[in-house]
């Protein structure tokens, strides 16, 4: 592996010899990777430069959705806004947080954790049991679990679990995720039918689901 420079932008070249094309792809971390065979220079400049445009639209994309940061201690990521925790809504973290013998990192994130728990199991139920209604749909179990790769799962079993993070963000998109898995009750896939009976009680379900995808958490 070696950097390659071209114009601002640096660049981690992979040589494999076993590829048989030529591969850009952005991490998360703007770190630009380019992937090839055994090739000339001549040949990954002119990649780069047929690239180039995508590269900055990637770069830019990921810079505008780059994930929402908090101050620990002083703040809360609570329904897509980022709050004092005087605020009322944050009460009961605040109360954690100064009622904390030690103070390091890790019981921090731990208050922080049992906060996003506590509204979780305080929110979603209501809005899970009026969509359920709304639809005359029934589930058996409801879930709530830190998921790593996605927002909310359904069962072939008719249980619905749904990811504590999200009460971070805002809830016409939490509204959406519900809806989402609810609908898998009828449709256990993604398909036309499945987006339609979706669509039928959110119409903007496109503009959410692609505002959703957007988002970066930390998890």
């Amino acid at each position: 592996m070696n950097k390659i420079i071209y114009k601002e932008f640096e660049i981690e070249h992979i040589c494999n010899l076993r590829l048989k094309n030529s591969y850009i792809s952005i991490k998360k971390d703007f770190k630009i990777v380019m992937k090839t065979p055994k090739v000339s220079d001549s040949f990954i400049t002119k990649l780069l430069k047929e690239k180039e445009d995508w590269i900055r639209k990637q770069l830019l994309k990921f810079e505008l959705n780059r994930p929402k940061k908090i101050n620990l201690k002083d703040e809360v990521l609570l329904f897509g806004e980022i709050i004092s925790i005087d605020r009322e809504e944050a009460s009961l973290l605040r109360d954690n947080l100064n009622s904390l013998k030690k103070t390091q990192e890790i019981n921090i994130l731990n208050s922080y954790n049992d906060f996003y728990k506590h509204m979780a199991n305080e929110y979603l139920p209501n809005r899970v049991e009026s969509f359920a209604k709304i639809m005359q749909l029934k589930f058996r179990e409801l879930k709530f679990k830190n998921l790593k790769s996605r927002w909310g799962s359904c069962s072939s079993q008719r249980e619905i679990t749904l990811n504590i993070q999200l009460i971070k963000v805002k809830k016409q998109l939490i509204d959406y995720v519900i809806v989402h898995e609810l609908a898998h009750l009828v449709h256990m896939n993604h398909s036309k039918e499945f987006h339609s009976l979706v669509n039928r009680y959110l119409p903007n379900s496109k503009t959410l689901r692609e505002q959703l995808k957007k988002i970066q958490l930390d998890f």
